[in-house]
């Protein structure tokens, strides 16, 4: 028997089309599971199922908003009529808005409360609590099912001019944490991945030159990270396919796999 086998599953990858959410739809795909890819990007998301495609996954896309209740309701039905009842949800959509950035300029008393939301409503609220909502109750009816939702380092200890993020992934490892003991009883497990530091769209001007040289805060982070460099978004796909396997983690839930080189092991 292969614990890590997820043949006859149904994933939900929110979040699908970017680096890190793309590599563990690959991950699941090529596990075995049918893999919904959703955003709402339609030319990225074909994008995605093309190269997923060639990897031999079955997959599909689905346009959704997940700031949007309506709109997952909707990609939900599209979804199972497509590939059957979800039993894997993936939440790896979220992202800094640079607007709630500190910065020399902008002390953060000088954030506007409308951009702290923005980062709230991103990586919280759509990132986590609406898809849970809208896939979470499906799963308790039918008594299995596991949701990974994407935390962050900074959720553990803050980072220097991204708090905001920070905060709101703070309150995703809670949220997750809270989740796992409602559900538990109802055989649907809910537990956190937490990523070090991986180049992905919505950092790569913090952690590059113009020259694609890393930058200062690049060379701060592998100071700061015992394996001493970025980690690549297929190293997530273990611990992802871990989680979504009732088989290999049936007993697992409410806990955080850290993949992040050792960055959070390390003080001085």
């Amino acid at each position: 028997m292969n614990r890590f086998r997820l043949d006859g599953e149904t994933a939900v990858v929110l979040g699908g089309t970017g680096a890190l959410g793309g590599a563990i739809a690959q991950g699941l795909g090529e596990a075995g599971a049918k893999v919904a890819v959703l955003g709402r990007n339609a030319a990225r998301g074909a994008e995605r199922v093309e190269a997923l495609l060639k990897a031999g996954v079955k997959t599909q896309f689905f346009t959704a908003n997940a700031v949007d209740r309506a709109s997952l309701l909707a990609a939900q039905d599209a979804v199972e009529a497509a590939f059957g009842p979800v039993s894997i949800l993936v939440n790896a959509a979220g992202g800094n808005d640079p607007k709630a950035t500190v910065t020399a300029e902008r002390p953060i008393e000088a954030i506007a409360i409308e951009d702290w939301q923005a980062n709230f409503d991103l990586n919280l609220i759509g990132g986590v609590l609406l898809p849970c909502q809208v896939f979470g109750p499906g799963m308790c009816e039918r008594g299995r099912g596991s949701i990974i939702n994407i935390a962050s380092v900074s959720a553990h200890l803050p980072l220097s001019r991204v708090m905001t993020y920070s905060a709101a992934k703070a309150a995703v490892l809670n949220l997750s944490q809270f989740l796992a003991r409602e559900w538990a009883r109802k055989k649907v497990r809910v537990n956190t991945i937490t990523p070090g530091f991986f180049p992905a769209e919505q950092n790569r001007t913090l952690l590059f030159n113009p020259d694609g040289s890393p930058s200062p805060r690049a060379q701060s982070i592998f100071q700061h990270t015992p394996m001493g460099r970025f980690g690549a978004p297929e190293e997530l796909i273990g611990a992802a396919v871990f989680l979504a396997s009732e088989a290999a983690s049936g007993f697992v839930t409410g806990t955080d796999i850290r993949v992040d080189g050792g960055f959070l092991s390390q003080t001085i």
